[in-house]
């Protein structure tokens, strides 16, 4: 099977600047499309950012300019680069990836991360 493991989050002040990471592990021939999400206290869970194996990125519209997504296809490991961090980023930060297995023929699967809380304080 396969894992997304997360790391990087924890508490910062408002303004502030967190780096998360997810690298993906197991029977991987190929990553199309990685996303982070996030989901609040309270409201449901939302696309971030998300970057096709090409590297195209796309953004919400809350994040643009502050926020950016990469993506290091070698290591199967997407990062989210934040900055400018706002009280209301607080949310858990889940990561997202559609994966090729392998060998080949034995299909696609979508595969969560277990998320990351990132807090900021104002």
């Amino acid at each position: 099977q396969v894992q997304l493991v997360e790391s990087g989050g924890g508490l910062v002040q408002a303004g502030g600047s967190l780096r998360l990471s997810c690298a993906a592990s197991g029977n991987i021939r190929r990553i199309n499309a990685m996303a982070w999400y996030r989901q609040a206290p309270g409201k449901q869970r939302e696309l971030v950012a998300g970057i096709s194996n090409g590297g195209n990125p796309n953004y919400a519209d809350s994040v643009k300019g502050r926020f950016t997504i990469s993506r290091d296809n070698a290591k199967n490991t997407v990062y989210l680069q934040m900055i400018s961090l706002k009280v209301e980023d607080t949310a858990v930060y889940y990561c997202n990836a559609e994966v090729i297995l392998a060998p080949p023929g034995v299909g696609y699967i979508e595969v969560w991360g277990q998320g990351t809380l990132v807090t900021v304080s104002s």
